[in-house]
């Protein structure tokens, strides 16, 4: 941690997270929740800021990881705290009721957490890189998208090249997001330059690794401290720094079902946050007898459809955690369906919630300067059906859906 987060810290009164945090193991849950309720408050503090200046919110993740926030999904044999994914969502969703784009860094980050710790437990080389993730609390970038195929993660043009035991990659990343703040980046790449598209491998290279020369800006509506901007990645390493697993399971066992619930966590949290607004609206207007206004009936469209997308995210959730140990049940067409069909329907039941919520309040939540302004939230909220595009997944789904019958109960 350097001398500027430090820094950072004292001006919020975080102390860093002590070292029994990364010798001894698990804290209950609301120890975890209460370190939750720290690093929201800074985040919170700083959204407005964060959202206006398209920056970085170095405040929110710098007491994240005083906290220790970075790598508790690792196993306690590796210095880890081993919480479950179900812990890391709430988490996601008490961030993003303070700051989205602090929650989809969050998000971001831990997705590759989970894939690292999934399937790099047992290799040398990532077992201490993971032990490296815990003891320096670093954050790990994501580069999945690339070039002219854009969102369609499961194929890629750039391959590994090998020269003995290294490796090199020369990638066109068209986003990394928060790619020049991160401390490593988890990447896919063709396993070799004879290999289709599809054959592709997982790699972990630290800062000192590579070198990100900008290509694209980050000027948009919503979601804009996430920073994500395109690369290009040139990064040198050795074959041990490739995931044994290949990519096509990684991405079906843990990169899209945590991608999927960790991404809807952090909408959900959004979508709760503007609903507070609407219900700080309502109080208001009544206060001292008065009616209720007759934009009231969107508060309970915008309650409803957050408790349809929580109970979403909630039953999926306990579902792959049901199954997180069966790879054939992980593979089955009816998970991959149910935790693809996560993403689709969180992201318009987000958009939903907040547009109702903007109803209920009017002028007051379209005002960017009323205390129930629901602005930020809303430019937020919209980035997520067009963040792996909906239409492209529903597609995706609509062909193995052919394959399956209508369930003829309610239950089946």
């Amino acid at each position: 941690m350097t001398v500027h987060d430090l820094m950072r810290l004292k001006e919020h009164k975080l102390e860093p997270a002590p070292a029994h945090l990364f010798e001894a193991p698990r804290l209950i849950a609301d120890e975890l929740a209460q370190r939750t309720e720290r690093v929201a408050a800074v985040a919170a503090l700083h959204a407005e800021e964060v959202d206006r200046d398209g920056r970085f919110p170095v405040e929110a993740i710098t007491a994240a990881k005083a906290l220790g926030l970075m790598g508790l999904m690792a196993p306690r044999s590796l210095g880890g705290e081993e919480v479950p994914l179900s812990a890391i969502a709430d988490i996601c969703y008490a961030l993003g009721r303070a700051c989205a784009s602090t929650a989809m860094i969050y998000a971001m980050h831990q997705v590759k957490v989970a894939c690292v710790v999934r399937h790099g437990v047992g290799a040398p080389w990532h077992e201490a890189f993971i032990r490296k993730l815990i003891s320096d609390q670093l954050l790990l970038a994501s580069s999945t998208t690339e070039g002219a195929g854009g969102g369609n993660v499961r194929s890629s043009e750039a391959p590994i090249e090998y020269d003995g035991e290294a490796i090199s990659l020369e990638r066109a990343a068209s986003v990394i997001s928060y790619g020049a703040e991160a401390d490593a980046v988890v990447t896919t790449a063709r396993r070799d330059s004879d290999a289709a598209g599809s054959d592709q491998v997982l790699a972990v290279f630290f800062k000192r690794d590579y070198s990100l020369e900008r290509t694209l800006s980050w000027d948009t509506l919503g979601m804009r401290g996430t920073c994500s901007a395109g690369f290009t990645l040139r990064a040198k390493g050795r074959v041990e720094q490739l995931l044994p697993t290949p990519y096509e399971t990684i991405h079906a066992q843990s990169m899209v079902p945590a991608a999927h619930i960790l991404w809807s966590s952090a909408w959900a949290g959004v979508a709760a946050s503007a609903v507070e607004k609407a219900r700080k609206y309502l109080r208001k207007a009544v206060r001292g007898g008065a009616d209720l206004p007759p934009s009231a009936p969107y508060f309970t469209r915008a309650n409803a459809s957050l408790r349809a997308l929580r109970a979403l995210i909630a039953t999926t959730t306990d579902r792959y955690e049901a199954i997180q140990d069966d790879p054939d049940a992980l593979m089955a067409m009816d998970f991959q369906s149910e935790i693809n069909l996560l993403k689709v329907d969180a992201s318009e039941l987000a958009v939903q919630a907040v547009m109702s919520a903007l109803r209920c309040g009017g002028l007051s939540s379209y005002r960017n300067d009323s205390d129930v302004s629901i602005g930020r939230h809303l430019r937020d909220v919209l980035s997520s059906p067009i963040m792996i595009n909906n239409d492209r997944i529903l597609a995706n789904v609509a062909t193995s859906a052919l394959l399956s019958e209508v369930p003829a109960t309610v239950r089946g």
